[in-house]
């Protein structure tokens, strides 16, 4: 998939994560905002009002420290398409 194709499939999987209007497992949520920053390269701190949140979020950012922002990309399109795949 060249670079075109892969920022269009992830705008794609963030439509359909907007879109849906379930609520999501609270772990799944972290791994997607944490992949989710990393591909937008969005290093801005956690806004949450409670510390425990954003110390979750601050956490799975350091996860992935070492991952590229197209790999990001990649990992959060694969999340998604997983997800909806058991679910619809």
């Amino acid at each position: 998939m060249n670079s075109e194709e892969l920022d269009t499939a992830f705008q794609d999987a963030v439509a359909r994560i907007n879109a849906h209007t379930q609520p999501f497992p609270a772990d799944f949520l972290l791994r997607l905002y944490a992949y989710y920053k990393k591909a937008t390269n969005n290093y801005g701190r956690p806004s949450s009002s409670k510390p425990i949140i954003n110390a979750f979020k601050t956490n799975a950012l350091f996860q992935i420290q070492d991952v590229t922002q197209d790999e990001a990309k990649q990992v959060y399109i694969d999340l998604v398409n997983n997800y909806f795949l058991y679910r619809e």
